[in-house]
């Protein structure tokens, strides 16, 4: 799957990377240093661990989503890594949970988490399972707008959640066709 983001730019360097194509492909063994890179990158707190990382691209029940970028590079392209989602689920349960879902901050405002978060949905949904549920920081403004505005409803919360002490939104959506 191959995605162009768009948005509006000011600067020359934000224009071609705004332009710049995006694949959402399953992840692979030789993303782990990229990916550990981008926990690092996008979280201040509650990062994966590299193992948790290398366990989500192995495992079966689980699926780590990448977003990746080929640009210009001196002798050819470069693939950087520039967003992740991953789902859980279980062999029992008609319902997946979305553990993570991580943008470049470079790549912020340009609809990436919005495309990975489809890509998790149809991932969900090509798995068997009828509905997605998550968590977000209640802080995280930008995530829960994004999760809203993907017809998440709200279902709860959970207290002193997070590491250091944040409470969780608990989100869950219906996954329909289409």
């Amino acid at each position: 799957m191959v995605l162009s983001l768009e948005r509006r730019v000011s600067t020359r360097s934000e224009r071609v990377a705004a332009r710049v194509p995006v694949e959402i492909r399953p992840a692979r063994l030789a993303d782990l240093d990229a990916l550990v890179s981008l926990e690092h990158a996008a979280f201040t707190t509650d990062r994966a661990e590299r193992r948790a990382i290398r366990h989500a691209i192995r495992s079966v029940s689980m699926t780590l989503l990448v977003a990746v970028a080929r640009e210009p590079a001196e002798g050819g392209e470069v693939e950087i890594l520039v967003g992740a989602a991953t789902t859980e689920r279980r062999r029992t349960s008609r319902v997946a949970r979305l553990s993570s879902l991580a943008v470049a901050p470079a790549r912020a405002g340009l609809g990436l988490g919005r495309k990975l978060l489809q890509a998790a949905e149809a991932d969900a949904r090509t798995h068997g399972c009828e509905r997605l549920r998550l968590e977000v920081r209640a802080d995280n403004g930008g995530g829960i707008r994004l999760y809203e505005r993907g017809g998440y409803a709200r279902t709860g919360t959970k207290p002193d959640y997070y590491e250091d002490g944040m409470e969780a939104w608990c989100y869950e959506k219906a996954l329909t066709e289409g």
